[in-house]
């Protein structure tokens, strides 16, 4: 297994984590205030944790494996990471445009920032299952 795929199971097994975490913080703030839109301060806890545990993952990874950890995507890594992140922007697109029709009926400006949210999340999770998809279909 190459070390991009590795670090993609990694960080999409993370994103996973996050986005259910994500998830629970707003469904628990939501009940707690009678069910209505959690605020936006829920994604202050959410950043921190995504970004602590993605650099202490990338960094093991790296300390397990340090040559191939600086080592630049190769001919055959390059286009397949172009494409997961193509698609992954076409499932960020997706997310976005239907949370603005969400918006134009329901006018919830809060509701709008966790569905785009949201989107920016599976759109993660999405380019990772890509990556994992497209590098193991060509090796």
């Amino acid at each position: 297994m190459s070390f991009r795929e590795k670090a993609s199971w990694v960080m999409g097994v993370l994103m996973i984590g996050a986005g259910l975490y994500y998830l629970t913080m707003a469904l628990a703030a939501s009940r707690e205030m009678g069910w209505v839109t959690p605020p936006v301060a829920i994604f202050i806890p959410f950043t921190l944790f995504v970004v602590v545990t993605s650099v202490i993952a990338q960094a093991t990874l790296a300390i397990m494996t340090p040559k191939v950890a600086n080592a630049p995507a190769d001919e055959r890594e390059r286009p397949l990471l172009d494409r997961a992140g193509h698609w992954s922007g076409l499932v960020l697109g997706v997310g976005a445009v239907t949370s603005l029709l969400h918006f134009f009926y329901h006018q919830d400006g809060t509701l709008l920032f966790h569905m785009v949210m949201g989107s920016l999340i599976l759109s993660q999770i999405a380019e990772y299952a890509f990556q994992i998809t497209l590098i193991r279909r060509n090796s």
